[in-house]
């Protein structure tokens, strides 16, 4: 059952960018109002993935898991009946909470039912699985939008929240083997020092990153920021505990967490909104074409798990894991108006590569270093650092796209209006040129920050010297 939750969350998170166009149109909203109903998911799922695992390992991470699923449900029924853009962000932050807890919940259960070469063959069939989520979302939600309309997108999980929710009466409940007490005052810092760090990016390009009230939004995060790591020196039972960082193995998996949501996520959530505006491809072709990656995320985690049971260093699977993910975007700056499926094949497969070979390694070596009372913790850490880069690249990576086309379109409406996928007609060549040098452009700086990333993870996991003593 909790495989089941790992399927169908990434499925509705890739899925959603496929609905975009259809949600703009009818709820008369484009630019940023459209981008946000993505980003508010990642954003609310973010901010609550450490605490939902850490209040897992001290509630039940059973309890945890089922409190999420009924908060899914809750905010995708929400979505689906939403009659203004306003209510529409509100139930996407509701089905963000849920899922949070679905995803710390379930990574911890597993964690904490595995240890070893089984926990690693453990991380590697949910890696299997999320991928296969994640590149079949696309194609769900285009076959939803284009049969029955971008409501239906949404409703349909909502179904799958029940099933989870009863899923849970078959687990056995698992928490941490001392009481004590929650650190709520540090987990409440935490939401808000993320949540508004979050905003805080996102709004940078419409304050001016050098403006006032964006200087003193910077100031309060960093000042939280310092409350928050105060608070965790002083608590008893931390919501993270600060030790983990001392560790330059862990902090290795962490950048390497980082790395593999940068390298796909903006492809992810964009790339099926170019090949509708500025392709012309219809949004159950642009989902078909997002299934490119699926068949190596089929079978690369399991590879992947496979080869470091066999004693291949996770540092040379993770370092070859992160080359491919650079590569992959490097490729993809071939992207054009007239790219048939064919010419995306190369290029996403090799991100499907990337992606399932990092994913099936990632969570199982990191929680080897850590202690079973602390699985809730790294599992919630890992889904907090990927659903933060997620919405820090939907952000990043949506505001260089209008950055780009402001430059060259003179308008940042213009902009705002083609980069989520309306094309006008009367200058549509001129606008889809722009739109392809904008996507070149994140692309390259992508495959440039991948290939960084590689590197410095390949010197953090290096082996420790042999000093003769411990």
């Amino acid at each position: 059952m909790v495989l089941v939750g790992f399927l169908t969350l990434p499925m509705s998170m890739s899925g959603t960018g496929v609905a975009l166009p259809q949600i703009g149109a009818e709820l008369d909203a484009s630019g940023a109002p459209v981008q946000w109903i993505v980003s508010a998911y990642f954003l609310t799922a973010s901010a609550f993935m450490l605490v939902s695992g850490s209040l897992g390992d001290l509630l039940g991470r059973r309890r945890i898991y089922r409190i999420g699923s009924l908060l899914y449900v809750l905010g995708s029924l929400g979505s689906a009946a939403a009659p203004g853009i306003g209510l529409l962000l509100t139930a996407r932050v509701v089905t963000g909470l849920g899922a949070a807890a679905i995803m710390a919940g379930g990574g911890a259960l597993i964690g904490a039912s595995f240890s070893g070469k089984a926990r690693v063959r453990a991380f590697a069939a949910v890696g299997t699985t999320a991928g296969i989520g994640l590149a079949i979302g696309p194609t769900l939600s285009g076959w939803l939008v284009d049969g029955f309309g971008w409501r239906a997108s949404f409703a349909v999980f909502a179904a799958v929240g029940v099933v989870l929710a009863s899923g849970t009466l078959l687990m056995r409940e698992t928490r941490a083997d001392h009481e004590a007490r929650v650190d709520w005052a540090g987990a409440l810092v935490f939401i808000v020092a993320l949540a508004l760090f979050m905003f805080t990016i996102t709004q940078g390009a419409n304050l001016g990153w050098f403006s006032a009230g964006m200087l003193l939004l910077i100031a309060v995060v960093l000042s939280l920021g310092a409350a928050f790591i105060a608070i965790e020196r002083r608590a008893a039972n931390p919501v993270l505990s600060l030790a983990l960082f001392a560790s330059r193995r862990f902090v290795g998996w962490i950048i390497a967490a980082i790395t593999m949501s940068f390298a796909f996520g903006g492809v992810l959530a964009f790339l099926p909104t170019y090949l509708q505006g500025a392709a012309s491809y219809t949004a159950a072709r642009s989902g078909l074409v997002m299934l490119m990656p699926t068949a190596p995320m089929l079978v690369m985690p399991l590879v992947a798990g496979w080869l470091v049971n066999r004693g291949i260093s996770a540092r040379i699977v993770i370092t070859v894991a992160l080359a491919a993910l650079a590569a992959g975007n490097f490729w993809l700056t071939t992207l054009h108006a007239g790219a048939t499926p064919i010419l995306l094949l190369g290029p996403l497969v090799t991100l499907g590569i990337g992606m399932g070979l990092a994913s099936g390694t990632i969570d199982a070596q990191a929680m080897n270093d850590v202690l079973p009372s602390q699985t809730g913790m790294v599992a919630g850490l890992l889904n907090t650092v990927r659903g933060t880069t997620q919405a820090l690249v939907l952000a990043i990576f949506g505001a260089a796209l209008i950055g780009v086309l402001t430059a060259v379109l003179g308008s940042s409406e213009t902009a705002g209006r083609v980069a989520t996928g309306y094309v006008d007609s009367g200058a549509s060549a001129h606008q889809v040129d722009a739109l392809t040098t904008a996507w070149r452009l994140v692309l390259g700086a992508t495959g440039v920050l991948c290939t960084l990333g590689a590197l410095v993870v390949f010197l953090l996991l290096r082996p420790v010297p042999d000093t003769g003593g411990k």
